[in-house]
């Protein structure tokens, strides 16, 4: 198997669109709950036939490997939260309101652990690295949103912001591990979360850092 064939099935994938097949997006939603409640390592491609409700075999119509399954499933993951993040900051000039409502947009959706975004920070350091090379530009894509918006913040001089975005991202990430539904709703986290960076902005009459 070839480094390019997962490569090529996912774009595949984002050409057709998820509501393209019926069947197809079927498999993808019951391929995205099962990979974000497990991980990579821990689905089969049995696993999501049996969700599926048809033979393993029958999968491989599809996805000629569970490999490129995940690509597509991951893709579409990014896609989704890519959506949700642009549609919330859309309302907001502030740097610091936009910056809340990505985090928002982005915990809100990661929170639906049947949703597609769920797998796109479930654990897939197990994938091979053929795997792991066609991810990666789709994660880059999505980093390079947040980046964006953490460009725009006024922080203090010194405050490094590729390291603000890392910490950021991963206590938002990590949130997965242990939010409980019926305490506080994802919002609240997000912003709670967020407001322990604030100290980082620059004073009133600072310049922000380079």
């Amino acid at each position: 198997r070839t480094m390019a064939r997962p490569a090529r099935t996912a774009s595949a994938a984002q050409a057709d669109g998820p509501g393209a097949d019926t069947r197809r997006a079927r498999l993808l939603d019951e391929a995205a709950r099962l990979f974000g409640a497990k991980g990579y390592e821990h689905t089969s491609m049995r696993d999501i036939a049996s969700a599926f409700g048809t033979l393993p075999g029958s999968l491989y119509h599809h996805f000629d490997s569970k490999d490129a399954l995940f690509v597509a499933v991951y893709a579409a993951g990014v896609a989704q939260i890519l959506a949700a993040v642009d549609a919330a900051v859309a309302g907001h000039a502030d740097p610091w309101d936009r910056l809340e409502a990505a985090c928002v947009a982005h915990l809100e959706m990661l929170l639906q652990k049947q949703s597609y975004a769920a797998a796109v920070i479930t654990d897939w350091t197990a994938a091979h690295l053929a795997v792991r090379d066609a991810l990666v530009p789709h994660r880059d894509r999505y980093e390079l949103q947040f980046a964006a918006l953490i460009a725009a913040l006024p922080l203090r001089p010194g405050v490094d912001r590729q390291y603000f975005r890392l910490a950021l991202l991963g206590a938002l990430n990590w949130s997965l591990t242990w939010f409980r539904s019926g305490r506080d709703a994802p919002a609240m986290v997000a912003r709670q979360l967020l407001a322990v960076f604030r100290p980082a902005a620059a004073p009133p009459d600072g310049s922000a850092s380079a």
